[in-house]
């Protein structure tokens, strides 16, 4: 087990957030890196306990079009506040990984600019793939190369050259060395030489204990890169997009077959093959842009969190802040943030509190970060499996309809009592069974109840009990599909039937329930206006210890 296997991890565009101006003009360092020490509280009370940063050394541009591998972009800082940076971050339990852009350099980097002087007679002439004396291009150059996605200002280097490989396999050590660095994210991995991701890998083994190597991967096998030889992880670029489009589409057969093909592709092993899942990043749409009804942004995080992989936040959307792809700029996806306009958010935005009760529900569970697969329940509008390692099972649960859904699912427990992390509920286990009622357009996480020690974790999540309600209240936005109910009849009869006590009558029971739903409505009314939506969520809930919490609430 490595720091990686229980990592949430923060994902800063440093450039963006710091508000560094869009050119570099290579002159004094401007410490702008050290506007983001005051986030590092924040990105630990959020639940993360690791940050991927980049791009960082110096470039011209956007960062990717690196000019020096050895020195802090100067319109962050200099070497000195990277140190510091990486330093304060380690202090707070903290880990760090840097963006690694090793398949191309920019055009200023040295290697480079010597081939414009010296031509034929540079000894880097071969640093780079395909630099033909005979060709030209449009800076006119007299002489043409290969590039990064048709962009001459990407300039591919050649990485079967012993030279190349041994370069950047000495900037990873004078990384470790001197930023104390805890692993690598390697920018356009799917296009890196294999030889030279093994060589990488063999520098990883080297440099620090669990030293992570996570490449950026779009399409294809990622069994090939996420090996042994090569790579600990690649980004799961599969995943988002069923994340996104399964709730938009309603279709949660898209996500669970998504989640199946990668876990055989992992050979079922999800303490071998844990991929980077994310649901935004600084290439792609924020996903509260994405989602059509923006309530889904609920149980698109917890599966998130609950899936198998290794989950990332990308910087401001645990805000839940908008940000579309323009045809000719990535600007709105890579905005500036200020600690002072979102240092209370924690208390008062419900993104945000939703955000730190998934971050610190994974923390206290072993099985979500090395638990087994399996699939319990599967409809289009709704989603259970669980994950269980070493006797803990948990229960995830996911409903993208506008009405409240009732599950009956099994339970790999001893346990005779489970809570919702999320919702604070706490249900009975009966002849292996937990009967739950799952909240339109949301979802929660089930853990099993097993002694004190287990319950005093589970109650450092309980400010997260009033986070749905308030989400729910503040972005739903969607009107009910009449012609689909939440929780068919026959769902609510079967849960009834295998939750009862025995020993009261059916009758009995349907007149407990219509009571305490009749109480709920009543104290509603007193307390302000009740929408049909909010009677809709009394009267669709049929479960009797649910509804007595729903009272115990009120007091």
């Amino acid at each position: 087990m490595a720091w990686y296997d229980e990592a949430v991890f923060y994902h800063i565009y440093p450039l963006g957030m710091a508000d560094a101006p869009k050119e570099n003009t290579y002159g004094e360092p401007v410490h702008r890196l050290n506007n983001l020490i005051p986030w590092i509280r924040h990105i630990k009370d959020i639940g993360c306990n690791a940050i991927y940063i980049g791009p960082l050394f110096e470039s011209v541009g956007h960062g990717y079009e690196t000019t020096d591998y050895k020195k802090l972009d100067s319109r962050l800082g200099d070497n000195e506040d990277l140190k510091n940076y990486v330093a304060k971050c380690h202090e707070e339990g903290i880990r760090v990984i840097f963006d690694g852009v090793f398949n191309h350099t920019g055009r200023d980097f040295f290697a480079f600019q010597d081939i414009k002087k010296n031509r034929e007679g540079s000894q880097y002439r071969d640093w780079y793939c395909n630099v033909n004396f005979g060709g030209n291009n449009e800076y006119n150059d007299g002489f043409s190369y290969d590039n990064w996605g048709g962009y001459n200002l990407l300039v591919k280097l050649n990485q079967r050259n012993p030279a190349v490989k041994d370069y950047i396999c000495d900037v990873i050590r004078l990384w470790v060395k001197e930023f104390d660095v805890d692993g690598i994210r390697l920018d356009a991995a799917d296009v890196l030489d294999f030889d030279f991701m093994k060589a990488l890998r063999g520098v990883a083994n080297e440099v620090k204990p669990d030293f992570w190597l996570m490449g950026e991967v779009i399409h294809g096998d990622y069994s090939r890169w996420v090996n042994e030889g090569t790579l600990h992880s690649v980004t799961n670029y599969q995943l988002h997009k069923a994340l996104y489009s399964g709730h938009n589409d309603h279709n949660y057969f898209e996500i669970a077959h998504t989640v199946k093909r990668l876990y055989d592709m992992g050979g079922s092993n999800p303490n071998g093959f844990k991929l980077y899942n994310f649901v935004d990043n600084h290439d792609v749409e924020r996903i509260y842009t994405k989602l059509a009804n923006k309530a889904h942004y609920v149980p698109v995080h917890i599966l998130l969190y609950t899936l198998p992989g290794i989950p990332s936040v990308y910087y401001g959307s645990e805000f839940g802040i908008e940000g579309k792809k323009e045809k000719f700029s990535d600007a709105s996806l890579r905005p500036a943030l200020s600690y002072e306009d979102y240092k209370d958010t924690l208390q008062t935005n419900p993104y945000t509190k939703l955000t730190a009760a998934l971050g610190k529900t994974r923390q206290h569970s072993k099985a979500l970060c090395y638990g087994d697969y399996r699939e319990l329940l599967l409809r289009n509008r709704q989603y259970a499996f669980s994950r269980t390692f070493d006797g803990e099972c948990a229960v995830i649960t996911v409903n993208n309809d506008d009405s409240d859904y009732t599950m009956t699912l099994p339970v790999n427990s001893s346990c005779a009592e489970y809570v919702g992390a999320l919702s604070g509920q706490r249900v009975s286990v009966v002849n292996g069974n937990i009967c739950v009622n799952v909240k339109a357009n949301s979802g929660d996480i089930w853990l099993p109840l097993t002694d004190d020690a287990q319950s005093a974790k589970t109650q450092e999540t309980q400010p997260v009990m009033d986070v749905q309600p308030a989400i729910m209240d503040e972005i739903q936005t969607a009107s009910p599909d009449n012609d689909r109910p939440g929780c068919g009849l026959q769902d609510t009869t079967d849960c009834q039937s295998t939750c009862e006590d025995s020993g009261e009558s059916e009758a009995f029971q349907k007149g407990k329930i219509a009571g305490l739903q009749e109480a709920i409505l009543a104290i509603m009314e007193k307390k302000g206006n009740v929408t049909e939506q909010m009677r809709r969520d009394v009267t669709n809930n049929v479960h009797h210890d649910s509804l007595i919490n729903w009272v115990k609430s009120f007091h």
